[in-house]
């Protein structure tokens, strides 16, 4: 019988995690790297994997894709001539990539948008044979994504009737994330909850520092009437879940205490929006400044006697004046002009006096 040849085999080993919808190696390196690392990338569900090498089982990263921003191409030239460079924008940092050549770099494009948005985007160049794997990518990962929900509306813990009743310290994690959060953030506590392995119970993960960090890990299941219990070798009953980690926290003397990691806020607004001409995406920041606000125009009023208005519209260097002598040679142009209500009293007297003068004649 022929032997399994070791790629093949390390797939076998690979079955626990999502369906591989395209994997080939990329050059990585994160915020927090100086250096740039070739590793084979596994594209699993809207996970990335990242191994060693391709015959490796256990991947070295990860790296979870609800948290992506944008993928925007980095015109850099890298050493290798042919290499295409990426920048992955996250919510937490910017992870740079190199692709071998420009075609796989618009493949892991093509992949990456088709698994984040479950639409297969039209703007990169692909061939007709690729837009049909997308096609079924989008397919398979609606199908993986709804499958998804369903089981862990079943087997998960939290679909029980524990609203109110959930601590703080509760984490939806696996038992190796637990770890790296524990170890990660030591002054946050060192004890947090998590779903079981098993997806129908509970478990307490601990760490303490004993010339290195030391791991435990503590079932609790869910009594058939109502409480929990502590599955040590003799069993601790608890009403609630709350109960539970106070019970840690008592039989450990206070040394156990609740992880509590206190999430950041954003310290500036941001938004993204989308280029017309290639349809890539970016990140941009708004600006701090005060906002302007465009001055409004005085209302509207209605009714008012043209005098009113012309004088409302008159500067204060046109009010009436006193009027120098008649000798005064900057006076000689001048007219005295009259108040309008003493004018039009003037025009009604004459009138009056011509009409009277009228009706003498007559008579």
């Amino acid at each position: 019988m022929a032997a399994v040849p070791p790629i093949a085999r390390a797939r076998s080993l690979r079955t626990q995690l999502p369906s591989c919808y395209y994997e080939g190696y990329l050059e990585k390196r994160g915020p927090k790297e100086k250096a740039a690392r070739r590793l084979w990338t596994c594209l699993c569900g809207n996970m990335l994997y990242f191994f060693n090498n391709a015959k490796d089982v256990h991947y070295v990263e990860k790296l979870d894709l609800s948290g992506f921003v944008s993928l925007i191409d980095d015109p850099s030239r890298d050493r290798n001539l042919e290499a295409a460079r990426l920048n992955l924008r996250m919510k937490d940092g910017e992870i740079k990539l190199t692709a071998p050549n420009l075609e796989a770099r618009e493949l892991w494009k093509g992949f990456l948008y088709s698994v984040v948005e479950l639409v297969v985007p039209t703007t990169f160049t692909l061939l007709p044979g690729q837009l049909h794997m997308l096609n079924e990518v989008v397919e398979k990962e609606k199908m993986r994504q709804k499958a998804h929900a369903a089981s862990k509306a079943l087997s998960s813990p939290l679909s029980l009737p524990l609203v109110g009743e959930i601590p703080a310290c509760f984490r939806p994690v696996s038992r190796t994330e637990a770890e790296v959060l524990l170890e990660r953030h030591p002054d946050c506590g060192n004890m947090l909850l998590r779903p079981g392995r098993d997806g129908s119970s509970l478990a307490v993960t601990t760490r303490q520092n004993l010339n290195g960090s030391v791991f435990r890990h503590y079932r609790v299941t869910q009594k058939p009437q109502d409480g929990y219990i502590i599955d040590v070798e003799t069993p601790i009953p608890c009403p609630t879940l709350h109960d539970v980690i106070s019970a840690l926290v008592e039989k450990s003397a206070g040394t156990l205490q609740p992880f509590i990691l206190e999430e950041p806020y954003e310290e500036n607004i941001t938004f993204v929006s989308s280029n017309d001409e290639n349809g890539e995406r970016t990140l941009h920041c708004a600006p701090a400044g005060p906002i302007s606000r465009v001055p409004s125009l005085p209302p509207k009023q209605v009714g008012t006697d043209k005098w009113t208005l012309r004088s409302q519209t008159r500067s204060p260097s046109s009010s009436p004046q006193s009027f120098s002598p008649s000798g005064s040679p900057s006076n000689s142009m001048k007219r005295p002009v009259q108040c309008p209500s003493l004018l039009s009293q003037s025009l009604t007297d004459e009138l009056k006096h011509k009409l009277e003068k009228r009706w003498t004649s007559q008579e």
